[in-house]
């Protein structure tokens, strides 16, 4: 066995900013999804207290499930937030965008979401505030818009989600241009079975901008957690259609084999090194992850602290190539 864990989990700066966060950000997207207020609650605090300080969500989760309108994660975390007494200590992400009721990055639409967003959480600000989804708005007005909020203090800094290379260069060159506040990290769909969604042009705007990279769809909707095999039995789960596309191709079967290769050399779970290896990767400062209950827990916050070898590195690569 190979044991690189370490006690303390190193904290990333997202970008130039002066937001410090855990190596894992916990995913909101469940919250009032699968997980019910008390569940998340529950999630929530385990995670609070294994130092986790960064929790992601969006104006349009869950607005997907029937008799939900969005925003109900949101609203979820604000009252967890008020009962604890700890908004200074955490890291809160949203996005806007895709809100059933307020689509699109129109500066009208970031100013009335941003509001909505704020409400909801019961917050003076939110500390990063992603566009969640690229459109043909122009950036002279999405990138003012999210200026705006910076300067009136109701945003501490501004990211983007499913954006390309060539807008994402062209929305940091004008706010470098006119002074205005720049994006500090991206949030692509990036794991081991999905490397093409980031590397190549995107991650080399990202690398030479010095951005931070916080990926979503770290597990694969749950297959890199191991419980989805050739010829296995099946996964009652809402995301099990989802994850169970990548054994249709060689690569799902050769990633699993290699992550169960490394799962034993360091006697952790399958989920714990995909992570871990996620967070290995240049610019990435804290990949994705959502639990339904605090007992999935342990397992994400087990690769904050987990440092993969440069062999066990490789055989993830290769296998994922």
């Amino acid at each position: 066995m190979t044991d690189s864990r370490s006690d303390a989990p190193r904290y990333a700066q997202l970008g130039d900013s002066e937001l410090s966060v855990f190596p894992l950000s916990l995913g909101g997207n469940v919250f009032g999804w699968t997980a019910d207020e008390a569940e998340s609650f529950a999630v929530l605090d385990a995670y609070a207290a294994a130092g986790g300080n960064f929790v992601d969500t969006a104006d349009t989760y869950s607005s997907w499930v029937p008799g939900n309108t969005g925003g109900e994660s949101e609203t979820i975390i604000g009252k967890w937030l008020r009962s604890r007494g700890n908004r200074d200590s955490v890291v809160v992400a949203t996005k806007v965008g895709l809100h059933p009721e307020a689509r699109g990055l129109g500066a009208a639409t970031i100013k009335s979401s941003a509001e909505g967003s704020l409400r909801r959480l019961g917050v003076d600000h939110i500390d990063l505030y992603y566009t969640h989804q690229d459109d043909d708005t122009p950036v002279e007005e999405f990138v003012t818009a999210l200026d705006a909020l910076v300067r009136e203090g109701k945003v501490r800094a501004v990211a983007a989600s499913n954006i390309g290379a060539d807008r994402l260069a062209e929305a940091l060159a004008f706010a470098e241009r006119e002074g205005l506040a720049k994006y500090v990290a991206v949030q692509p769909h990036y794991n081991l079975v999905s490397r093409g969604t980031f590397e190549g042009p995107l991650a080399e705007v990202v690398a030479a901008h010095g951005l931070a990279t916080v990926p979503y769809y770290a597990l694969a909707s749950g297959f890199l957690t191991g419980k989805y095999r050739p010829g296995g039995a099946s996964v009652t789960s809402a995301r099990a259609e989802g994850a169970g596309r990548y054994l249709d191709g060689p690569r799902g079967p050769k990633v699993l084999e290699a992550l169960d290769t490394v799962a034993a050399e360091q006697e952790v779970e399958l989920a714990t090194v995909a992570l871990a290896w996620l967070a290995a990767r240049p610019t990435v400062a804290a990949p994705i992850a959502s639990a339904r209950t605090a007992d999935q827990l342990p397992p994400l916050l087990a690769a904050a602290a987990l440092e993969l070898t440069p062999a066990q590195i490789a055989l993830l690569d290769d296998a994922s190539a």
